[in-house]
């Protein structure tokens, strides 16, 4: 056996052992549902929508959340505005002789960010819980009773939804999905999840605590300051169910993934020194996804280089088949035609989203104020 194939053979068994760990880690623990003990509960509520040139979309969120099963006269909507377009008259308008729920809306100047929007909506909250939402995603009409529900546990601070439905049929994001919750389930039960969803969060006014301006991931570190400042949990319930659009061509995702992928991997770098700590949560929860975000997209990529290389050496010319099959997989995937090879494409695409953000977040100018993700919102609309 030459060199170069005892290179590739390490490299392989390198980059799966964590993923086979967690599986077995997994199977032990069989997470079912929420760890939170469920009581029904009616607290004061106050939803956060950051909006910006929502005006084609806004009133059927509003619709969506007047919808809700839950105590309209509870719940107070804040919504944070930094439109060009005619978003805040849509709002005032839709709201013109409605009582319930009662409307903050809070007018900024200049565009600043989400993480930005969100400290100012926080600064206006009264309400014993917030919940936090995104204009361009639909909710369950439970999804606020249910999350409501997961807060009246002692033991639980915050707790996020999944993801149930993917609006444009993306069968590659609904795998990520359904793959991510998964994740989130055995961490929950562990101790607290890592990543938070922002059209589906809700959290205990009392556990906030602000957020950095330049956050590229609002939800998510809202979560890890709540875990690090206290030993309640941050949870996600597969009862909490939200709806986004998504798409499955490579390119087309690449405004979405790879920004949010910036986000939680500057999370991680931001927030390493909770490693080791806080129980299962420094200690598992937080190293899993510092391997799953910083380092496994690096192993993988010299892991397909070396066996590639090997292969060559091994038979000869031949060998540059894998490239093309590799290529041919992309190619396949992208089109939601892999069959049950798709959860896999659905794995290294996220894959190469944080590699793209690395190198984004090391040598690019990254600011908190988002790009526009138009073909998902064309998909959404």
């Amino acid at each position: 056996m030459t060199l170069l194939a005892v290179a590739a053979i390490s490299l392989l068994a390198i980059t799966a052992a964590p993923y086979i760990i967690f599986l077995l880690l997994y199977v032990w623990v069989r997470p079912q549902g929420s760890p939170a003990d469920k009581t029904p509960a009616e607290p004061t509520v106050s939803i956060v929508l950051p909006t910006y040139n929502e005006e084609q979309i806004v009133e059927t969120k509003l619709e969506d959340l007047i919808e809700l099963d839950y105590p309209l006269e509870k719940v107070e909507l804040v919504v944070v505005d930094s439109s060009t377009d005619d978003t805040r008259s849509v709002v005032r308008d839709f709201f013109t002789g409605i009582d319930s729920p009662s409307l903050t809306l809070i007018e900024e100047q200049d565009r600043g960010g989400v993480a930005k929007a969100v400290n100012q909506a926080m600064e206006s909250v009264t309400s014993e819980v917030v919940f936090r939402t995104d204009c361009d995603s639909k909710l369950a009409p439970n999804a606020l009773r249910e999350a409501v529900a997961n807060l009246s546990d002692e033991r639980v601070s915050a707790v996020t939804g999944q993801q149930a439905d993917v609006l444009g049929d993306s069968r590659v994001e609904q795998d990520y999905r359904d793959i991510l919750c998964r994740v989130q389930m055995l961490e929950s039960h562990l101790d607290s999840t890592f990543i938070c969803h922002g059209p589906c969060f809700a959290f205990e006014r009392s556990a906030f605590t602000s957020i950095a301006p330049d956050s590229l991931a609002d939800d998510t570190e809202i979560g890890i300051h709540i875990r690090r400042e206290s030993s309640n949990r941050v949870i996600v319930d597969p009862a909490i169910h939200f709806f986004e659009s998504g798409v499955s061509e490579f390119g087309k995702r690449r405004t979405r993934k790879d920004r949010r992928a910036m986000g939680l991997v500057q999370l991680l770098v931001r927030n390493r020194d909770l490693l080791g700590r806080k129980g299962w949560y420094g200690r598992f929860v937080l190293p899993f996804n510092w391997w799953f975000m910083i380092a496994s997209p690096w192993f993988i990529l010299l892991s397909a280089l070396v066996v590639t290389a090997a292969i060559i050496q091994l038979v000869g010319v031949v060998g540059i088949s894998i490239p093309v099959l590799a290529a041919v997989f992309f190619a396949l995937g992208q089109r939601d035609q892999l069959g049950p090879l798709q959860p896999l494409y659905a794995i290294v695409d996220s894959q190469v989203s944080l590699l793209i953000a690395q190198l984004r977040l090391v040598f690019d100018d990254v600011t908190g104020i988002w790009t526009v993700d138009r073909e998902s919102r064309k998909v959404f609309e």
